[in-house]
């Protein structure tokens, strides 16, 4: 079963941390992918420009509206993902505890609702 790992982390404390923790943190998540390709569990990942950066679209009465956002009343933004495949909620936990960004912030695991029909890679 898939499952995407959404990372999440205060934006202002992560860029208070040092360059090199920062760094080595990278250097971690890159190492995981590799740990998970070789069990053939890595399906994607990569981290997100912060938040800052995003904007949002909305449709309305079929007109499109875009905002710079998100804004929410929250401490934690959204830092990047792992797309995995785990046999189970309990593998894809045990895979969650080891994304370093779980140390500095939170890991949310959701599972993917597969739907035959669409393209694949």
């Amino acid at each position: 079963m898939k499952y995407l790992l959404l990372v999440h982390h205060n934006e202002d404390a992560f860029g208070k941390m040092s360059e090199t923790a920062r760094k080595k943190i990278l250097e971690e998540s890159v190492q995981l992918t590799h740990q998970l390709h070789t069990k053939r569990q890595y399906l994607s990942a990569s981290p997100l420009h912060p938040a800052s950066t995003a904007v949002i679209v909305r449709v309305r009465e079929g007109k499109p509206f875009v905002t710079d956002g998100p804004f929410m009343e929250t401490r934690e933004q959204l830092a990047g993902y792992f797309l995995i495949d785990a046999k189970d909620l309990d593998e894809a936990i045990s895979i969650a505890v080891r994304v370093p960004g779980a140390r500095i912030g939170t890991v949310e695991i959701r599972p993917l609702i597969e739907i035959s029909g669409l393209p694949t890679g």
